[in-house]
């Protein structure tokens, strides 16, 4: 009698043998894979919030180049965020469809090529659609990024990996205030952000060459329905728009003082430069410090 094994194909990550189903184990923290996440999710985030926030320093100058009012003025940095929350919800059931990795390399890519034709505008109307589609575009990478690290990573080592994302996040929203604010001391704002833009395509490239591809994403079909389904799900849920609020409150406080501060300090009597102004963001550091150590 005759024995036949048979393999059948299944989706990336899993291979059934008579039947069984053996998913591909979960990378964990030592491994080159791990490495490989870690530096590629960090860059992600470096290069995410120092598009998103690069222009918060330089505020001042732009109500000057385009003779606008400090409050028209920040919405250049408003527009991007409010743009970032829209985007959210649609670019993670977007990744549920087509996949973890191509939406956040075509979210860097896009938010990148974006941020670089800003610098090339020369009406503030102009700057203001670049920096919305900036916002939507790297919604791609907040709304995902985690999604990636809790379906890839061992959970024993989740906690420790988003740390890491995290402090990426920081650094890039204290190197894209700090290097656009001497940059445009020395070069002119125009210069400062096309160095942001060419280190952020940088970064969406490496992203795209090492970060590993998904082994345990499963597609599921893209339907308006579900997707108003779980949209409900959250506010149903007595505890989650308590923490909504509160996270809306925080941001909302903290994004406030960091645009305008800088018009007082470059004002009589600290008249400061506007290098001198953009070292306000070094103290992000802190926060780069104590994100990995936040988890377990």
């Amino acid at each position: 009698m005759s024995r036949t094994t048979t393999v059948d194909t299944v989706p990336a990550g899993e291979v059934s043998v008579a039947g069984a189903s053996r998913p591909d184990p979960f990378i964990k923290r030592g491994t080159p894979q791990f490495m490989r996440v870690t530096l590629a999710l960090f860059s992600a985030g470096l290069a995410t919030f120092a598009l998103l926030y690069c222009v918060q320093p330089i505020l001042p100058v732009l109500s000057n180049e385009f003779g606008v009012s400090p409050a028209s003025s920040s919405i250049s940095l408003s527009i991007s965020t409010a743009m970032l929350a829209v985007g959210l919800l649609f670019t993670g059931p977007l990744s549920d469809a087509i996949g973890r990795k191509p939406v956040m390399v075509t979210a860097l890519l896009l938010a990148a090529c974006c941020s670089l034709l800003s610098t090339m505008m020369t009406s503030w109307h102009g700057i203001l659609i670049m920096r919305a589609l900036i916002g939507l575009s790297l919604s791609g990478v907040a709304a995902v990024g985690m999604t990636y690290l809790s379906e890839e990573i061992h959970p024993s080592f989740v906690a420790f990996s988003m740390g890491l994302y995290i402090s990426g996040n920081s650094i890039g929203g204290m190197s894209g205030r700090l290097l656009t604010g001497v940059f445009t001391d020395f070069f002119g704002w125009r210069v400062a952000l096309a160095a942001i833009s060419g280190f952020a395509l940088a970064a969406a490239i490496m992203f795209w060459r090492i970060l590993p591809e998904s082994r345990h994403f499963r597609p599921t079909s893209l339907r308006p329905k579900t997707l108003l389904i779980n949209f409900r799900l959250h506010w149903r849920d007595r505890g989650l728009p308590l923490l909504f609020v509160e996270g809306f409150l925080l941001m909302g406080a903290f994004v406030t003082l960091f645009n305008y501060i800088g018009y007082r300090l470059m004002m009589s009597p600290w008249s400061l430069s506007q290098a001198v102004v953009g070292l306000l963001s070094v103290a992000y550091l802190t926060g780069t410090w104590s994100s990995p150590k936040a988890g377990p």
